[in-house]
């Protein structure tokens, strides 16, 4: 049923700059804006962040430069008395405060209703014992853990479950005070601080060496559900997703595997009753193919950001009309603007999301990463393979790196940061192939599929190839292929950037430019992720894009 009534919508937004919060949640926060605009709904926001799109003067009818607690969302709820709330587009923020203004009774006082996912969900899936119960009843297998609020029983459950274990936390952001522990000793410490910040702690079965993948979800109050796109890991289990290489859709998934955790994607969620879109987070056992479902977002994530880019699937959009009680057959795909929005994007391209840390500006600062997110951004490439659009992720970093053959800085110990993985993980696992260490040792310390690593000794053979052989057709064609800029085959072919341009046009090596879900070569407005990849023949172009030809 369409939600007519709401006239006035309060949104929360994700608060200031943080790692975990803060620029990440403006996609959702803009679109949910826009979507509700469109239906004639006003709306109210609350974000103290300025460097955000959604706080710009013409997107919100009202906004509230103010500290997102709850005194002041108090305040404002009294002054503006809006009929709806919307808790999912500012991430854990939003998620956390709009459970409290509930436990308070300030919802239920002021006539402030909850749209999209019920807040029984919402608690349900941020309490780790209501999890692993509602999960149980349908028969989807979560990690063996114990969730508990103190330090003695914490150390009671690792003792059930044997060292080493996994800590993690309820209610919080990045995964902060999570990690992975291996004595009683250790334990006390990080237990002792994870308390200090979260209500609760879940100390689970340690999954290392498990790949880690995605899917994100959408549902509407009919039960109609679809997994819009599904990411994997580059790095196995015990990294956390915002510090690791994320690829979409899957590329090491068998087709049973692939089919298997979307079935139950789909099953869980329509079971716990989420409303709007969500991301499931599974660990898959490369050996066997045994999963454990690690967490439910009920809410809009970084993911959420990352897949609707790479798919062209405007997830926020359609989230915030689902919340007013649509439908998805309902909704316009914004893209052809004849079909609905119930459908499943099919990707014949390959999106990477690549984390940048500046961890290099402190001192003392550990380099490692682990389950706890330090990544203050990420970039996103898009091409035809996984070296392509790898090769064009590092050139985004803005790091010094113009490929993976060039990084600036010294790695004194590869063995080290391949086996305990540091920021500069990638290119100390690059410079050990290119030292000739076989895939299996790489693999045997780092645990990443053979699969990624195969295609990094690619790279490799391209590099060394180009150093030592004559620059063919054939040659400039696999490079370009494999995401070498024209500066870097330059260098390893003491040639000039110019000199190489000038080569690929004369073998009419061009880049072949396309845009994500469009018709018959049309570009809409309304879809902007355009990409460039090489095919080694010429296709004409818009006369707008000709500059990108070469």
């Amino acid at each position: 049923m369409i939600h007519s009534k709401f006239k006035k919508i309060l949104i929360l937004g994700s608060g200031g700059l943080r790692i975990g919060q803060a620029g990440e949640f403006d996609y959702s926060g803009s679109q949910a804006i826009k979507a509700l605009k469109e239906e004639g709904i006003k709306t109210i926001l609350v974000n103290p962040n300025i460097a955000t799109v959604q706080t710009d003067e013409s997107m919100a009818d009202k906004l509230y430069l103010q500290p997102l607690n709850l005194p002041t969302v108090t305040k404002i709820i009294e002054q503006e008395k809006p009929d709806g709330l919307l808790l999912s587009f500012g991430g854990q923020t939003a998620l956390n405060l709009g459970l409290e203004l509930d436990e308070q009774g300030i919802l239920k006082k002021y006539g402030v209703k909850v749209l999209g996912t019920p807040v029984a969900t919402i608690k349900m899936t941020e309490d780790r014992e209501l999890f692993k119960k509602a999960l149980a009843e349908i028969n989807v297998k979560t990690a063996k853990s114990f969730a508990v609020t103190t330090v003695e029983k914490a150390l009671q459950a690792a003792k059930k479950i044997g060292y080493p274990i996994m800590l993690r936390s309820g209610y919080s952001l990045g995964g902060l005070g999570s990690g992975v522990i291996h004595s009683d000793q250790e334990l006390k410490i990080r237990a002792m601080e994870s308390l200090h910040g979260a209500p609760q702690i879940l100390i689970e079965e340690y999954l290392g060496g498990w790949k880690e993948v995605e899917y994100e979800v959408v549902r509407d109050c009919d039960n109609n559900t679809i997994t819009v796109c599904n990411m994997e890991n580059f790095d196995p289990m015990g990294i956390h997703t915002g510090e690791s290489i994320v690829v979409a859709p899957s590329q090491t998934l068998n087709n049973k595997e692939y089919h298997l955790l979307r079935e139950i994607a789909i099953k869980t969620i329509q079971h716990i009753g989420i409303i709007g879109e969500c991301n499931i987070q599974y660990a898959l056992n490369p050996k066997n193919g045994n999963y454990r479902v690690i967490e439910i977002n009920a809410r809009l994530s970084r993911s959420s950001a990352l897949a609707s880019k790479a798919t062209g699937y405007p997830l926020a959009f359609v989230a915030a009309k689902l919340a007013l009680g649509k439908r998805l057959d309902q909704l316009q795909n914004t893209v052809t603007k004849k079909t609905s929005a119930f459908f499943e994007p099919a990707l014949d391209y390959l999106v990477i999301k690549m984390p940048r840390w500046d961890i290099g500006k402190f001192k003392d600062a550990q380099m490692r990463i682990g389950s706890e997110m330090k990544s203050v951004g990420e970039v996103m490439a898009i091409g035809r393979s996984f070296p392509e659009a790898l090769q064009k992720a590092v050139r985004c970093l803005n790091i010094g790196a113009d490929g993976l053959g060039d990084y600036p800085y010294e790695i004194k110990d590869l063995k080290e940061e391949t086996k305990n993985a540091t920021f500069r993980r990638l290119f100390a696992i690059y410079q050990l192939l290119k030292k000739n260490t076989s895939v299996d040792e790489i693999h045997n310390l780092s645990q990443i599929d053979p699969w990624f690593l195969h295609h990094l000794q690619s790279i490799v053979k391209i590099e060394k190839n180009l150093k030592k052989d004559k620059l063919d057709a054939t040659l400039l064609r696999q490079a370009k292929q494999n995401g070498f800029s024209d500066k870097t085959i330059s260098r390893f072919t003491n040639n000039t950037e110019d000199k190489i341009r000038k080569k690929r046009q004369q073998y009419k090596i061009t880049p072949v430019i396309k845009q994500i879900d469009t018709l018959s070569g049309e570009f809409p407005a309304e879809t902007n992720y355009l990409y460039t990849t090489y095919h080694g023949k010429y296709h004409d172009i818009k006369p707008s894009q000709k500059n990108l030809q070469s």
